[in-house]
């Protein structure tokens, strides 16, 4: 019997943080899996953490850890799969350390991932952009930042982590406007501004005062914005912008 502990400390302290340098995102995504397993391991068996060896954790435990996800948390078979992914990736790296327990990890990294429609990601008619850049409140500053922010959202496309991870010295303004932002997997890309965002964001530096390496749009304590902050606030301008644009609705 091998406990699974020490390797899964191992997991995050080494082949996370040091080895593969993983985005704080990305560790956080992985904890939150193995915290759920764990609980789940915990009420199915009644064993706490640190008394589970491999032998629990066999292929058709993963299993039923899926479907516990999917039937019971109501959870996407997007976010399933993602939740396969940790969990192969810690097996991945047992393999290494545990020879013993290899056929068991073998067939738990044969369990395969669901398949999906994936989903058409539609676009905004320049009507539709025009509501929603006028639906936040220019006389409050809440609502300047938020037309700036949805106003270069919209122009060069960024992923929400993408916004919410800009800082103020990201913005290079001059003769060829341009926003350096950090996305997925640590990949650095450098997109071109139009005269009009390139103008908008002129005036929130000015307002905005901040040093070159604290956040873009931040909140009114100086914080960095959420994801589920974002999602708020497009959230309450779309509902406005419905008022006088009906096919945001929804």
């Amino acid at each position: 019997m091998t406990l699974i502990a020490a390797t899964l400390q191992a997991f995050f302290t080494e082949r996370l943080i040091q080895q593969r340098q993983a985005s704080p995102r990305t560790i956080a995504a992985y904890r939150d899996t193995l915290k759920l397993l764990l609980q789940f391991m915990h009420a199915r068996t009644g064993k706490i953490p640190s008394k589970l060896d491999w032998d629990d954790l066999d292929a058709d435990t993963i299993t039923a850890f899926l479907t516990h996800l999917e039937a019971e948390r109501h959870n996407s078979i997007r976010t399933r799969n993602l939740r396969l992914t940790a969990i192969r990736s810690l097996f991945s790296y047992a393999a290494l350390r545990h020879p013993e327990h290899a056929l068991l990890i073998q067939r738990v990294l044969a369990i395969p991932p669901k398949r999906f429609d994936k989903r058409i990601v539609e676009f905004l008619t320049q009507t539709e952009v025009d509501a929603l850049l006028t639906a936040p409140d220019p006389h409050r500053w809440e609502g300047r930042r938020d037309r700036v922010m949805l106003q270069l959202a919209v122009q060069t496309g960024l992923r929400v982590s993408e916004l919410t991870g800009l800082t103020c010295g990201d913005v290079a303004l001059g003769d060829n406007p341009s926003i350096c932002c950090h996305g997925k997997g640590r990949k650095q890309r450098v997109v071109p501004l139009d005269p009009a965002t390139s103008a908008a964001l002129k005036n929130w530096l000015a307002e905005r005062g901040g040093h070159t390496t604290q956040p873009l749009f931040p909140t009114r304590t100086g914080r960095r914005l959420s994801r589920d902050a974002v999602a708020l606030r497009l959230t309450v301008h779309t509902t406005a912008a419905a008022a006088s644009c009906p096919t945001l609705i929804g």
